[in-house]
């Protein structure tokens, strides 16, 4: 049985189709250590995985930080409550970046005798502080909406709302695709969900630029009605974000990495058969844990290094695979259950 820590982008071009590491310090070290799969490299990658997320979330921060000082200001000039509450969205949506941040600090901290498995959980806590936030944006867009209606208010200098509505939708559309892309790439759920979030106060910017134009055209409720529909919209994406949280959080992982790591098994020389194939997220790194059936006539030694090659397999197989442990199970042909004494403990 293997039990060692691998690195989640074991990226060595050796005929194993591995893309090069980037950055002058990844060559040098990819030259110097090519096969590694020691401390220093799963810590290096473990750091290159959360850089990367930090620096998503430093460029949404400054991203949505000039778009909300924009349209701070037309607010000022033009009294638009719509706009300043989409205002007051980017706003929040900036200060997400704080939750996911501690998460992303926490991550790059080492495993000790009390969490064994590291710190990588705390992006899925920040992933529920994000639902919630995007939850708390969908009611105040409906409440700000229905109180519109029942109280419209006159809205001045309807052109530089307009703008500032399109500086709205832009800076999140580009903030969330950035943030979604990178979540996605480096396997972070709450990064993902956090895109999500900069998406619906898009979706709240085209609703000001929506109602300005309904506005001008002379219907004054156009815009509280288009809120309230902007609103649906963002409720589906919140069940988006939130199913997202919620499967991390049940470490469910997609059918289709499972069908992967059965076949690498299966090709593995000396694997006989397949017992349970688990996998789980923690933060943004997979975690395994595999049963494989060996000769019953194999050594000790044997069976240690088909566990070993399996466990190699995996690593190429299944990408951001953090660490494996294969257990060898021996098939000694009779039907002999060698897990007897732990049926009672099941």
């Amino acid at each position: 049985m293997t039990n060692r820590q691998s690195s989640a982008d074991h990226d060595h071009d050796h005929g194993h189709g591995h893309a090069e590491p980037s950055g002058w310090w990844g060559k040098i070290t990819h030259l110097v250590r090519p096969h590694s799969h020691e401390a220093a490299e799963k810590v290096d990658a473990a750091m290159e995985s959360s850089a990367e997320g930090m620096r998503a979330l430093w460029v949404s921060l400054a991203g949505l930080g000039l778009t909300t000082v924009i349209q701070a200001v037309v607010v000022a000039v033009s009294g638009s409550i719509a706009l300043l509450g989409d205002t007051l969205h980017n706003a929040a949506d900036a200060l997400t970046a704080v939750p996911l941040g501690v998460a992303f600090w926490l991550g790059r901290r080492p495993p000790t005798r009390r969490y064994t498995y590291g710190y990588g959980r705390a992006e899925d806590l920040a992933g529920i502080a994000i639902v919630a936030a995007i939850a708390a944006s969908s009611i105040a867009a409906a409440y700000a909406a229905i109180q519109r209606l029942a109280d419209p208010q006159p809205v001045s200098h309807l052109w530089a709302v307009a703008a500032a509505a399109l500086v709205g939708f832009a800076g999140n559309e580009l903030v969330a695709r950035y943030r979604i892309r990178t979540g996605r790439r480096i396997g972070s759920a709450a990064l993902v969900a956090d895109g999500l979030h900069a998406r619906t106060d898009g979706f709240t910017s085209l609703a000001v630029l929506l109602g300005a134009a309904g506005i001008a055209l002379g219907w004054h409720q156009a815009d509280p009605i288009v809120g309230l529909l902007i609103t649906l919209a963002i409720l589906s994406v919140l069940r988006q974000a939130a199913r997202e949280v919620y499967r991390r959080l049940m470490d469910a992982v997609d059918p289709a990495l499972i069908d992967q790591a059965e076949n690498a098994l299966r090709a593995t020389s000396g694997v006989l058969g397949l017992g349970q194939v688990r996998m789980r997220w923690i933060g943004h790194r997979l975690r395994a844990e595999c049963d494989v059936i060996v000769d019953a006539r194999a050594t000790a030694v044997q069976a240690h290094t088909i566990a070993v090659d399996a466990e190699h397999a995996l690593i190429h197989a299944i990408p951001r695979l953090r660490a494996a442990t294969v257990h060898a199970d021996p098939d000694s042909g009779d039907g002999t259950d060698h897990h007897a004494p732990l049926t009672a403990h099941r």
